[in-house]
């Protein structure tokens, strides 16, 4: 696989306008996105900023952005417009996602070296009866591999699913589409399970679209709250000593 890494970004988020450039710690957020998909090392990556400004920031700190239109209905199809060169797989990664594990992007491609699969994800397992509950925590229902680390996705929802004992399992919203993949996701309209549950991936599902999920067993903290920001804030928190705390 020959990867690239495109990371979505706007600042006209409702709950916390301006989110790409909130200060974590001197750098905009973006910024700390950017330099955990570095620190992947699986691909290049570039930032698909809807305003000058995310652009700005992305290359003031020596990485790659380029604008695109303001009228994209998901940051799925911002990650569409984003030139893609020879890559053959294109991972989108949300950029309100300062706390992100570099291992979870290699975690996300491992699926993909099954060549039925067409879009993966990733999923923790978890017996949190809060996040079972919890309609912002996305489950997957999977059907698993013997090993347990791979499972194929049969539906995604806001509601604690499957019924009955036995694991749930917590999806994080990173994607890697093979590029033929993402072409046709985006050409699909959006489906009706898609708007009921207000979760693009069942447009996927709906259309016969394979999707398998590795199972990882950490959750990137994501930022959509100024209470989100400020966990954020005291995660990535310099050490004393290191040179961030003395600046």
């Amino acid at each position: 696989m020959n990867p690239l890494i495109v990371i979505p970004a706007r600042l006209a988020a409702t709950r916390l306008p301006g989110k790409p450039l909130a200060d974590i710690h001197g750098q905009p957020m973006i910024v700390h996105v950017w330099r955990r998909a570095m620190a992947a090392g699986v691909g290049p990556v570039l930032v698909a900023a809807q305003e000058p400004e995310i652009a700005r920031a992305v290359e003031a700190a020596g990485g790659r952005a380029r604008l695109t239109r303001a009228d994209h209905p998901s940051g799925s199809d911002r990650v569409f417009e984003a030139p893609q060169g020879r890559h053959d797989v294109v991972v989108n990664l949300q950029g309100d996602l300062p706390t992100l594990d570099p291992a979870l992007l290699a975690s996300v491609l491992a699926p993909l070296a099954d060549p039925a699969v067409e879009i993966a994800t990733i999923a923790e397992e978890t017996s949190d009866p809060e996040e079972m509950e919890n309609p912002n925590a996305v489950k997957a229902v999977l059907s698993l591999s013997a090993d347990r680390r791979v499972g194929r996705a049969l539906y995604f929802t806001r509601a604690h699913c499957p019924a009955g004992e036995g694991p749930l399992f917590h999806q994080i919203g990173i994607y890697a589409y093979r590029r033929a993949a993402l072409a046709r996701f985006i050409a699909l309209p959006p489906s009706p399970l898609e708007r009921r549950e207000k979760l693009e991936q069942l447009r996927a599902l709906e259309a016969g679209m394979r999707i398998d999920v590795a199972i990882v067993d950490s959750v990137p903290h994501g930022v959509d709250t100024p209470a989100d920001l400020a966990r954020a804030r005291a995660l990535l928190q310099p050490r004393s000593g290191s040179p961030e705390s003395r600046s």
